[in-house]
């Protein structure tokens, strides 16, 4: 029989004023696959969430919900206290200009050179700015990730970390409030995700952004979360520090971390 679960008190003590992101009772299945099961969390304001859970958990579809790029079965999702799921396409898209998204794959364009990219996210979001505030803000985006000198290089040319480094500055480029990342380490050695994550860290503390991560990178969870959410059985089966969660002695929890 496993512990009865608990929520640590540090994972009670915030307002909910505080709250950007919040998600209540979601529910998403695709044909019998039940994904999320009554899960509900909350992200508040200036902190990292890391969601730890097993592939295929749901960790993805989650994330992709809170910005309606799936639209669950039910429940509700409030981003900066607005109820996505009521949204219009037009609000949806300025909400989504707050909220910066890391793909797992980095999603960048490889026809389009590494400044075009960046300038491409002003487009699409229809920020209207000269076009030498538009040169100044691609410029001062790539110091923030260490790129300056990739500025006309394609994707191509960059090696796996670079092209994350710039796939991150495309989505500071708007100064979101939140950012969602999407697995930002995978696929890369551990000295390149040690800088990606140190990188994280200094957005964060630059920023003052608010963060959800999806990560199987252990040293990842270790070093950038404030707070740890379990995605187990499609729900919210236990939150907290992660020095608290590797303290917890139930059998779903503890075998990630041996």
């Amino acid at each position: 029989m496993t512990e009865e679960l608990f929520i640590p008190e540090s994972a009670l003590i915030k307002k909910r004023s505080d709250e950007v992101i919040s998600v209540r009772n979601l529910y998403k299945s695709f044909g019998k696959n039940k994904v999320l099961i009554d899960f509900s969390a909350s992200l508040y304001a200036g902190e990292n969430v890391v969601v730890l859970g097993k592939s295929g958990s749901g960790k993805s579809v989650l994330i992709k919900c809170n910005i309606g790029l799936i639209r669950p079965d039910q429940g509700s999702i409030e981003v900066l206290g607005k109820r996505i799921l009521e949204l219009e396409q037009d609000e949806l898209d300025k909400i989504r200009a707050k909220v910066g998204f890391l793909f797992q794959s980095n999603a960048l364009y490889d026809s389009m050179t590494v400044r075009e990219n960046l300038e491409f996210q002003l487009r699409r979001h229809r920020i209207k700015i000269s076009q030498q505030e538009v040169d100044e803000l691609v410029k001062n985006t790539l110091e923030d990730v260490g790129l300056v000198h990739t500025i006309d290089m394609m994707p191509v040319e960059l090696s796996g970390g670079m092209r994350k480094r710039i796939a991150l500055a495309r989505t500071l480029i708007l100064k979101p409030e939140i950012i969602l990342y999407d697995e930002p380490t995978t696929g890369l050695d551990p000295i390149t995700g040690k800088g990606i994550i140190e990188l994280m860290l200094a957005i964060q503390n630059k920023y003052k952004s608010s963060s959800i991560i999806i990560s199987h990178d252990m040293n990842c969870v270790r070093m950038v979360s404030d707070r740890v959410i379990m995605l187990i059985d499609g729900a919210c089966y236990a939150e907290g520090t992660y020095e608290e969660i590797i303290k917890m002695n139930d059998p779903k929890i503890k075998e990630f971390f041996e």
